[in-house]
């Protein structure tokens, strides 16, 4: 299994990631940042959620295109 973070506090809403890996992420409607689909709170305050490993590559792929750099992916 994998690991993806996400610093939802820093997301400015660009949707990257959303239209990359859209299984994973998603806009939220309220108020314009990326929701990690199934990610609890860690004791770090970050979004995180355990992948699969056919998934890495796409949320690599999210990781790579957001532009702030808050989305990490831990294999």
């Amino acid at each position: 299994m994998a690991k993806v973070t996400h610093k939802r506090e820093e997301c400015i809403g660009c949707g990257a990631c959303a239209s990359i890996a859209p299984d994973y992420w998603s806009i939220n409607e309220s108020d314009g940042k990326a929701d990690l689909k199934d990610a609890v709170k860690n004791e770090e305050g970050l979004m995180e959620v355990q992948i699969d490993e056919s998934a890495v590559s796409e949320n690599m792929q999210a990781q790579d295109s957001c532009p702030v750099s808050i989305i990490k992916v831990e294999e």
